[in-house]
């Protein structure tokens, strides 16, 4: 799991929520609350695994095709995301591997759980697009369980957590339209990680937006399976407006 319902504006301040922070996913991700190390203490610089978070997550800023081209995108957008500021190293509890928190517009980064640049990669890629889901639309993510929903449909269709290789490595696969179910089982489950619902509840709220959010592929344009998609989607985009320009 990868997510959580912590989502680059404040869309809605923890002390003006009625609900406690547990409702909310923060119970996952207990250093939201208080530091155990002030930033760029001798405890901090000591800790391996935030020293080695800290050096896979630049690797894949600046070398991951996905995250680059969302960073492009969002850039674009008006929604210039920095390493410093908007993504966090964080012990985390759980299994869970990251999380975007709306309140302070930063991607959190599970240091106990992410051990390999191929899970850093995708769990920034995946949080990378709850971020431009936030930049381009008013998400009330404390509020609306279909806004959720909506963006963890749209997270695992696009970020590789459905691909064949990784579907291949927990034992899953054989069956037709494998990936849509992958999508579906993924926001699902993420859904019922950072919010008290029921199974039923969390279900049905998936299944009535399944079908439009599995088929919006912003920005890409299109399920970028490989890193030759991201290369065509990054053209794309790039050459959005030229018809434009030569009317």
């Amino acid at each position: 799991s990868s997510r959580t319902g912590v989502k680059e504006d404040t869309v809605s301040h923890r002390g003006e929520q009625q609900r406690s922070d547990e409702d909310y996913g923060y119970g996952l991700f207990p250093k939201r609350k208080e530091a155990k190390y002030k930033k760029g203490s001798v405890g901090e610089s000591l800790f391996t695994f935030h020293n080695k978070c800290q050096l896979m997550l630049h690797f894949a800023l600046e070398t991951s095709p996905y995250a680059k081209f969302l960073l492009g995108v969002m850039k674009q957008s008006g929604c210039t995301a920095y390493q410093d500021r908007h993504f966090s190293c964080e012990d985390c509890d759980g299994t869970v591997s990251g999380g975007f928190d709306a309140a302070t517009s930063q991607i959190v980064l599970c240091q106990n759980n992410v051990h390999r640049q191929s899970h850093m990669n995708r769990v920034v890629t995946h949080e990378l697009i709850h971020a431009f889901d936030h930049c381009r639309a008013h998400v009330d993510w404390f509020n609306n369980l279909k806004h959720l929903a909506c963006s963890e449909i749209r997270a695992a269709n696009l970020s590789g957590d459905c691909s064949f290789g990784n579907e291949l490595s927990r034992f899953n696969f054989g069956f037709k339209r494998h990936h849509q179910e992958c999508v579906r089982d993924r926001a699902l489950r993420s859904v019922l990680a950072v919010r008290k619902v029921t199974p039923e509840e969390a279900k049905k709220v998936v299944d009535e937006v399944f079908d439009s959010c599995f088929n919006d592929l912003a920005p890409f344009g299109r399920i970028p399976h490989s890193k030759n998609d991201v290369k065509f989607a990054s053209r794309d985009f790039q050459n959005r407006d030229r018809y434009y320009g030569n009317l």
